[in-house]
């Protein structure tokens, strides 16, 4: 086979090789969520730090292109009624389908004192059977630079090398 001839059967395949790639997944991030139940209560504070944690994690889950975020605002109103995501009786998982999205993402923070919490990362495909994924750490501190680099190094170094 000549080179040009080589150069245009490389030429022709290369759509085909983008094309095999797989399409982001599509998944719901809920809200992170105080867990209920914890020692301590969250504070006006701690409820603006949690939204920006939200926001955060969607950014943080958007770039590396892996996923597909779908709006959880249809759901809002019916979110905002369930007292816990995480013992809904499944409540997330409808949400979730409700949606559209092939996943889940449920997040929450257990304020155990001003110096201690942890933050919790909870991922369930929502396929039959898919396994749910846990993801955890501890923050020392209830400050913006406690939450901020707690959601960083979570997704950095537990979610994304999944």
């Amino acid at each position: 086979m000549t080179p040009m001839k080589r150069i245009a059967v490389i030429a022709a395949m290369l759509p085909l090789s983008t094309a095999a790639q797989a399409e982001p997944e599509k998944v719901a991030v809920f809200d992170f969520q105080f867990a209920r139940g914890a020692p301590t209560p969250p504070t006006e504070d701690d409820k603006v730090r949690l939204q920006r944690t939200t926001e955060e994690f969607r950014t943080l889950l958007k770039d590396p292109g892996r996923y597909t975020l779908v709006s959880t605002d249809p759901v809002k109103q019916d979110v905002a009624k369930t007292a816990d995501l995480r013992a809904c009786g499944g409540c997330a998982d409808t949400f979730g389908k409700t949606l559209g999205a092939e996943g889940i993402f449920v997040g929450e923070v257990q304020k155990v004192s001003s110096l201690i919490l942890n933050m919790n990362v909870y991922y369930k495909p929502l396929k039959a059977g898919g396994p749910e994924k846990a993801y955890s750490l501890d923050l020392r501190g209830d400050t913006d630079e406690s939450f901020d680099r707690g959601i960083k190094y979570l997704v950095k170094n537990q979610l994304l090398e999944r």
